[in-house]
């Protein structure tokens, strides 16, 4: 199985969540657990022979992947929530959207001096959320082995605010 069927798999919407959008939807991948085991299996497979402390995950769509992964590999899940979703003392990092900003936290104590951490989202756009979610991460200490996106849209240019990490998309549109 390869990984061209969970890029076929993948349904454009048009105009969503705004005009001239055109989203990319991974819900077919998600009903399929043939598909969805191809995903989880595509990210787990990279490190099954390192030593993975900790799976950081963005809300939402991350939440999904990364829980499996870190199911997967033995590994802690940590939540990269929205601000003011999380109930305990959080650190926080702001980016600029499109639109405006956005803000994101995670617990103060999520993390372990020297823990090492991949960090999963579904989709690499402009890189904004996982810049700040790694400088969340590295604010706490960890250590980032990796950050990993199930799609790039490589014409957004995403990875550039990301070159000092080591990136894996395994689908690029």
């Amino acid at each position: 199985m390869s990984v061209e069927r969970l890029k076929t798999a993948i349904r454009d919407v048009p105009d969503f969540p705004k005009q001239g959008i055109i989203f990319k939807d991974i819900t077919p991948i998600l009903a399929d657990p043939e598909l969805f085991r191809l995903a989880v299996s595509t990210f787990a497979s990279r490190h099954r022979k390192s030593r993975i402390d900790k799976v950081c995950v963005v809300e939402a769509r991350g939440f999904i992947f990364g829980s499996a992964v870190a199911y997967e590999l033995g590994a802690g899940l940590i939540p990269i929530r929205k601000k003011g979703k999380l109930p305990y003392q959080t650190n926080e990092a702001s980016y600029d959207l499109e639109y405006g900003t956005a803000t994101l936290q995670v617990h103060v104590d999520a993390l372990e001096k020297g823990a090492r951490v991949l960090l999963i989202d579904d989709l690499l756009a402009t890189g904004g959320t996982a810049q700040a979610s790694a400088g969340l991460i590295e604010k706490l200490g960890g250590e980032i082995v990796e950050i990993q996106f199930l799609i790039e849209l490589a014409f957004l240019k995403g990875r550039e605010k990301l070159k000092k990490y080591n990136v894996f998309a395994p689908i690029v549109f």
